[in-house]
């Protein structure tokens, strides 16, 4: 069975290790994942241990096995990660619903996220759930002394209305 919850303080270092195996899955297709390991491993163990509170986590069987972030408690979905072994068995489906009905909650009418232009598997996961890609941007990352291209995808949220005017007769 899929929960989603709020993260607890004491699980910083749980979902540090998730972030870091998703990351490296996603960054195996592009061939960046050694040079960046290090960094990863330091970026993941900092937000998770500061940043906790904006995390809300994704447990299959009481086991957790994902997490999401909106930094800024914005619209932005700046984290989303599932841990490759638990892929495909609904639970990012499940956390990403609960993700859209906070951001739709706190009135904002959609939802957006970013990720690398090659990584393949998240664009579509996020397509296949109603999102579509609206901008390219390509910025030098100076860790890997090359360009790097990012995508940013957007969803417009429903809201509880029917969208329709005055009182329903």
């Amino acid at each position: 069975m899929i929960h989603i919850r709020n993260a607890r303080e004491g699980e910083a270092d749980l979902l540090s290790e998730i972030g870091l195996r998703a990351w490296q899955k996603a960054m195996a297709a592009m061939g960046e994942t050694d040079a960046l390991l290090d960094a990863a491993r330091s970026a993941f163990s900092n937000f998770t241990h500061n940043s906790w509170l904006t995390i809300t986590v994704a447990e299959l069987n009481g086991q957790i096995v994902g997490w999401a972030a909106r930094e800024k408690f914005d619209e932005t979905i700046s984290d989303f990660w599932i841990d490759p072994s638990f892929t495909r068995q609904g639970v990012g489906a499940a956390l990403l619903s609960q993700i859209e009905t906070d951001i739709a909650d706190q009135g904002f009418s959609s939802a957006g996220m970013q990720t690398h232009s090659g990584n393949n598997e998240a664009i579509n996961f996020f397509q296949k759930h109603g999102y579509a890609i609206h901008w390219l941007s390509i910025v030098y990352n100076p860790k890997l002394d090359r360009d790097v291209p990012s995508v940013g995808l957007t969803k417009p949220l429903e809201s509880a209305g029917d969208g329709t005017y005055g009182p329903d007769f």
